[in-house]
């Protein structure tokens, strides 16, 4: 059976949950208010695509493609990114809940996390150079062998990097909030 190519298709309002998108290459795609949750989109090649209101929580996504792709205000609970295919891994994610997630050694630079909720997600050994993570809440985020550098974390909140642990040369923080690079080390930083 040869594998379907679509493209610019919108798709809205669809239930993933209970029949899986079906493999095959996608390209300029919309997706709008719909539900993959709990589904398998492994083998799955998304090309340009956009996913808005989406329910993506703890779907399959082994050998899944995103190249370019766009996540806005959607719920992606429990993905395990390091599955995915990583050759032209591409994707920005603006007001989305990625709590539980991981991006375990994976390349990414230069990736848009904004206004996002990031708590548990673990980025150990991964690659953030240049990434900025922008009013996006870092609750309990594991970095650890994290490459950060030129990273913006400014106006991010409830972060934890321990520098020793993690190259930050060039990253960008607010001075209120840098105690949040210190917690590893019980220093308190009180006001003047």
């Amino acid at each position: 059976m040869q594998a379907k190519y679509i493209s610019d298709r919108q798709y809205e309002n669809e239930d993933f949950s209970t029949t899986n998108l079906s493999v095959g290459e996608y390209e300029y795609c919309t997706f709008v208010n719909c539900n993959f949750s709990n589904s398998n989109i492994s083998d799955v090649h998304l090309s340009d695509c956009e996913f808005v209101d989406c329910n993506l929580s703890n779907v399959n996504i082994t050998n899944t493609s995103f190249q370019n792709c766009k996540f806005k205000e959607c719920k992606m609970l429990g993905l395990h990114y390091e599955n995915c295919n990583d050759f032209g891994f591409s994707v920005s994610f603006d007001f989305c809940q990625l709590s539980d997630s991981s991006f375990y050694k994976m390349k990414i630079p230069k990736t848009m996390f904004y206004k996002s909720k990031l708590n548990y997600v673990d980025f150990s050994g991964a690659d953030l150079s240049g990434s900025s993570f922008k009013e996006s809440d870092l609750q309990s985020a594991v970095f650890e062998g994290t490459k950060l550098i030129n990273a913006d974390f400014r106006s991010s909140i409830n972060y934890n990097i321990d520098p020793a642990k993690n190259e930050i040369k060039k990253a960008k923080f607010y001075l209120s909030q840098i105690s949040g690079l210190l917690n590893e080390h019980k220093i308190k930083i009180e006001k003047d």
